[in-house]
């Protein structure tokens, strides 16, 4: 019987905002993509691309968001009250003063861009687009419970779950709330760890409140470790906006390790390849490997 650190490690990668590419077939965006988190993963690990057999769950069509447009006039609100709505609460979370986010229905974005620049030290420019382009997608995937958009999105997760019988699921941002969900939703899916970055499933009101199943519990809400998942690891930059509030074990049970690591400087400390080719991230899989 052959070792299974001697073969190619199974993950299944799941991604987070703005993978959404409308002219690409989805199966050609699922082979480049798989692709790249193959290759920042062995960058990572000092290994070779072949120690991996990854696939990548696509889930960014279903949720129909469409391009984001770079026109000053596109940029100035977010268009969406749900999306409003999302971007008043992590504001409240990250301690923006009151005035910049008072009425969530017509909050300029620019305002909320230049808030959130000038706190992290950011391009005003690039947070535009990126407030823009999270918070449209986060609305599209939890504006209903039940919604199509919702199921089609963690259905599309589990389905390579169950193709790919992977032993690690690795997630980013947005893909760690649709991988939750999903594992939550399909409990005979087994995998040996689930590795979240930079995940918001904490971020009150516009995210943890919204979860299904609904966190509870008799001293207040807490999240649970999904039950055909052995072991959960959370890597989060301590200046990721994204990943908020810090520590995101008070938040659920069953993490075994929360770790942080600064994983790029600048407005990098949210990408998808920083997070991949981390020391954390390395440190976490390496076991798997053998390495």
């Amino acid at each position: 019987m052959s070792d299974p650190e001697s073969q190619p490690l199974r993950i299944v990668a799941v991604h987070g905002v703005g993978y959404h590419d409308a002219s690409a077939a989805p199966e050609k965006v699922r082979e480049a993509q798989r692709t790249h988190w193959t290759q920042h993963l062995a960058s990572g690990l000092s290994l070779p691309t072949a120690r991996f057999d990854l696939d990548f769950a696509y889930y960014a069509a279903v949720l129909r968001t469409g391009p984001i447009t770079q026109g000053a006039a596109d940029l100035e609100e977010l268009g969406d009250p749900l999306a409003e709505e999302l971007l008043t609460a992590w504001l409240d979370e990250l301690g923006a003063p009151r005035p910049v986010i008072q009425g969530a229905l017509t909050l300029p974005l620019r305002y909320a861009a230049t808030w959130v620049a000038e706190k992290f030290s950011l391009d005003g420019r690039v947070t535009q687009l990126f407030i823009r382009s999270f918070f449209r997608e986060v609305a599209a995937y939890l504006r209903a419970e039940d919604g199509p958009a919702r199921l089609a999105a963690r259905e599309e997760v589990a389905a390579r779950i169950a193709e790919h019988r992977p032993r690690i699921v690795i997630a980013h941002s947005l893909g760690t709330v649709v991988t939750y969900e999903a594992l939550h939703a399909h409990p005979e899916l087994n995998v040996e760890l689930l590795l979240t970055l930079g995940s918001p499933l904490a971020m009150p009101r516009a995210v943890f409140d919204r979860l299904t199943p609904r966190p509870t519990g008799p001293s207040g809400p807490l999240g649970t470790r999904p039950t055909g998942v052995a072991r959960w690891v959370n890597i989060a930059d301590p200046g990721d906006p994204v990943a908020i509030p810090p520590g995101l074990s008070r938040s659920f049970t069953g993490i075994a390790l929360d770790l942080t690591d600064s994983i790029h400087a600048v407005f990098g400390f949210h990408n998808a390849k920083n997070y991949l080719s981390c020391a954390a991230t390395a440190a976490t899989l390496g076991p798997y490997l053998g390495a």
